[in-house]
């Protein structure tokens, strides 16, 4: 059984069966009673036209489902629509399933774990497993998601398509970006590498839509996923950007990412993405982390501040303001930003012992250790102000 075909084959066929009037959680149902049925009678009868086979047998499942859901009957009428067996259509919807799981009413986690769920093709126990929480309790969150978008889609046969239709409109794909970077982000545990996934979806996704800002996602992943290697220690401690092995880093993925970027900007339609690969880019560039081009940084950050107004955004722009024009300028940059964000506090460690400060640096690093969101950061930032209270004691 090639389980990666059946994987690569589960959102296209779903999207097939929305785009014929299935709302989304049956037939979601639908699709997962045929992988179940594809598991059973392909090893031994391979079929010749896999996604025909499985769109055909989906689509009975849905009707089958719908028939004994008496509260269902108005969907009676869809069964004299069954198309004949045979190949199915060279249209890919898979597209529209990104938006749809992308959908405003959605939390951020929901959507996450429906995009992984509708267009990522994993089982609810791998991503519940991922996200070291119980399966019944991501089954849960999975159900209430679909259960959101079931009434959102592509009417019957005939209808007009409802609002997800159209995907122009100014901040749907941007949602779809926030929410495949959300999955980036959440790193890899388990058995499934959720950043890895990302990637993977994304790059279908850049394959579907011509847009700059897709193509700045995906470089930005890229280029972030090139140094993965080298930003922990054989024992699970971080290593910070600037001790890490460059030699460790991939460089097919910085080329890669880099050509993608370079081709998105050349089209000169800026978008916050692209602005982070740019950065992204710039250290990936630099031989060492002394030769980091951090005046270049200032000014893409400078963008990012435009285009976002983001307070991790101006918190980022602060370090990289301490480079380029020295500690105190970084301070000062600081200075007019809110000391409850995130990381604020490790941010002011860092510079004040740039700065020569190593008292308020330690303190500071201490205060940022108890704070910290996760295991590594804090055992990282507990061993700075010990390794500064070890150097102000000799």
């Amino acid at each position: 059984m090639d389980e990666v075909l059946l994987r690569s084959l589960t959102p296209s066929v779903l999207a097939v069966l929305v785009r014929r009037g299935a709302d989304f959680a049956a037939a979601e149902d639908a699709v997962q009673d045929a992988l179940i049925e594809a598991v059973r009678v392909w090893p031994t009868a391979p079929p010749r036209d896999p996604k025909g086979w499985l769109v055909t047998v989906a689509w009975r499942k849905f009707l089958d489902a719908a028939r004994a859901d008496a509260a269902r009957r108005r969907r009676e009428d869809l069964v004299d629509e069954e198309p004949a067996p045979g190949p199915a259509p060279a249209v890919d919807d898979t597209l529209q399933l990104y938006f749809l799981c992308a959908h405003p009413s959605l939390t951020p986690s929901s959507a996450v774990a429906l995009t992984l769920r509708a267009v990522g093709g994993l089982t609810t126990r791998q991503i519940a497993r991922a996200y070291l929480v119980p399966e019944a309790t991501m089954a849960q969150r999975i159900s209430r998601a679909k259960r959101t978008v079931s009434g959102v889609g592509v009417s019957p046969a005939r209808a007009k398509p409802r609002a997800w239709g159209r995907f122009d409109r100014p901040g749907d794909v941007s949602t779809v970006l926030r929410v495949l970077y959300l999955v980036f982000n959440e790193g890899y545990s388990g058995d499934v590498d959720l950043a890895a996934e990302a990637i993977r979806l994304t790059r279908r996704l850049a394959a579907a839509i011509d847009h700059p800002e897709v193509a700045g996602l995906l470089a930005l992943m890229l280029l972030h996923h090139a140094r993965r290697a080298a930003r922990t220690a054989p024992d699970g401690s971080l290593v910070p950007l600037a001790e890490q092995d460059r030699g460790r880093w991939d460089t097919a993925l910085i080329a890669e990412g880099v050509e993608i970027l370079q081709a998105a900007l050349a089209r000169d339609r800026l978008g916050e993405f692209q602005a982070q690969a740019a950065v992204a880019a710039l250290h990936a560039d630099a031989p060492t982390a002394e030769e980091t081009d951090w005046v270049q940084i200032v000014e893409w950050y400078d963008e990012l501040t435009r285009l976002t107004d983001s307070p991790v955004v101006r918190l980022n722009r602060a370090v990289a303001v301490g480079e380029a024009d020295g500690p105190r300028a970084g301070l000062a940059a600081l200075a007019e930003l809110d000391a409850s964000l995130p990381r604020h506090t490790a941010v002011a460690a860092y510079l004040h012992e740039r700065d020569g400060d190593l008292a308020t640096a330690a303190r500071l690093y201490a205060e940022a250790a108890r704070k910290a969101p996760d295991l590594a950061e804090r055992d990282h930032l507990t061993r700075q102000a010990a390794r500064l209270n070890t150097r102000r004691r000799r």
